[in-house]
């Protein structure tokens, strides 16, 4: 996984790029308020780590916007681990 961002400050805009591996996603859901669920996609590279979190509406954002373009997806692998 690649991320870029761009962080505006006082000396101007600075771009940040970084990347890792997926290593866990989590869905955090909250029973009392079901509109502040989130899904948070945790990674770890070399030099960064960090938490993405992204709403059920961007997920379906993602999801439409992949949904065309599946076919281009030759196959993907699921992988399991046990914790030590």
């Amino acid at each position: 996984m690649k991320i870029r961002v761009k962080k505006h400050n006082a000396d101007g805009t600075v771009r940040l790029e970084s990347g890792g591996e997926i290593k866990e996603v989590l869905i955090n859901e909250d029973f009392t308020n079901p509109k502040n669920e989130t899904i948070s996609l945790c990674f770890k590279g070399q030099n960064s780590s960090g938490i993405i979190d992204l709403t059920p509406r961007e997920i379906e954002m993602i999801y439409s916007s992949l949904r065309t373009k599946k076919h281009l997806i030759k196959g993907f692998k699921v992988m399991k681990f046990e914790r030590d």
